[in-house]
């Protein structure tokens, strides 16, 4: 199920009808540089928030095939660009800027015009490229964030018009009429991360659209996920006031499953924050490592993948298992995923805190 609206003001009324309930646990993982906002919006609705990153962005170089794509994208090879994140909008706008000053440079020198004074000639480059820097085609940012970049550039306003859908998601922007309308023989260009966009790309692709991407980065599992992940198990099992929301003496019995003899209820599980696939993988990766110690040098093998018995470990603390919590989950390929696994859930269509919010008040 999907959630679209928020009420943090129930959230104030539930904490004020009982103030010796504990604060609902929320495990925010979204990368360093987005999270702040969703913490510091659910902390403010009265929930304890914790952020343990499960992605950190590490940008790719850029490569001779990405510069001819950007090229070819810069002539008006393209019928839409489509990018997807804020860290892609950088990257890609720094190789379009350097490009229309490549342009600019290449036009005075043609037509004898230039600058005898080097301060001069770069001031002027910088001024002509805010003022006359436009879009060779339709340019489509998935969301606020994205479109932000692109649109606080101090570029002029009437240069090029940032697109974005009305859901900020796969299927919604295969709503838009400039997708839409893409028809066999067209080209469209993706700026990204390594990975992720599937549907949108084979979606496309089926109608016999031409589909180019350039990763401008990398999604990587953070070094200190594992040590964040312990730090907070150790906090969370041995909160002094609090009643473990795993003691079966804190939570009603459920009717037995074959799955789990005594489901945890949804309401009463740690909320984790799921934004991608990847975020999901990596999520998974901790949780199989329980309470082994890790660090800048955990190999390859500590983070295979490995089922966990429902028990404690040597310190007697617990080993939580994907099941021991709740899910916000972005769209329709994560929810299947978490569905596929038995696990709870509630489904966004997008990652503004109000949507978040709304989702676990439910």
């Amino acid at each position: 199920m999907s959630s679209t609206s928020s009420h943090p003001t129930s959230t104030a009324r539930h904490k004020s009808a009982a103030p010796s309930a504990p604060a609902r646990v929320v495990i925010n993982t979204r990368p360093v540089e987005r999270a702040a906002p969703l913490t510091q919006y659910l902390q403010t609705a009265g929930l304890s928030v914790v952020e343990i990153p499960m992605l950190t962005l590490q940008p790719r170089p850029i490569t001779d095939a990405d510069m001819a794509l950007m090229r070819q994208w810069f002539a008006g090879d393209y019928q839409a660009l489509v990018i997807v994140s804020p860290t892609a909008a950088t990257a890609g706008l720094a190789v379009w800027q350097a490009l229309a000053r490549e342009r600019h440079a290449q036009h005075s020198e043609t037509n004898g015009d230039k600058q005898n004074n080097e301060s001069q000639n770069n001031e002027s480059q910088k001024t002509t490229e805010r003022q006359t820097l436009s879009a060779p085609s339709h340019l489509i940012a998935v969301g606020e964030a994205t479109a932000a970049v692109l649109n606080e550039a101090k570029i002029k306003a009437a240069s090029y018009h940032v697109l974005q859908p009305r859901v900020a998601n796969n299927e919604g922007m295969l709503a838009m009429p400039e997708i839409d309308s893409l028809q066999a023989g067209d080209k469209l260009l993706v700026w990204r991360g390594l990975g992720g966009r599937r549907l949108l790309v084979n979606t496309l692709q089926a109608r016999g659209v031409h589909i180019d991407s350039i990763a401008w980065y990398e999604r990587i599992m953070p070094h200190e996920a594992c040590r964040q992940y312990n730090q907070w198990l150790q906090q969370f099992s041995t909160a002094a006031s609090v009643p473990s929301p795993l003691s079966s003496e804190a939570i009603p019995a459920a009717p037995s499953t074959a799955q789990h003899p005594k489901p945890i209820p949804k309401q009463s599980k740690p909320v984790v924050i799921i934004s991608s696939a990847t975020a999901f993988e990596h999520w998974r990766q901790v949780i199989s490592q329980g309470k082994r110690q890790a660090n800048d040098e955990t190999s390859a093998e500590d983070t295979v993948k490995q089922p966990l018995a429902d028990s404690t470990g040597a310190d007697g603390l617990p080993k939580l298992k994907l099941s021991d919590f709740a899910y916000v989950v972005l769209g329709e390929r994560l929810a299947n995923m978490v569905a596929d696994e038995q696990l709870s859930y509630w489904r966004v269509e997008d990652l503004a805190p109000a949507t978040i919010l709304a989702a676990i008040s439910a």
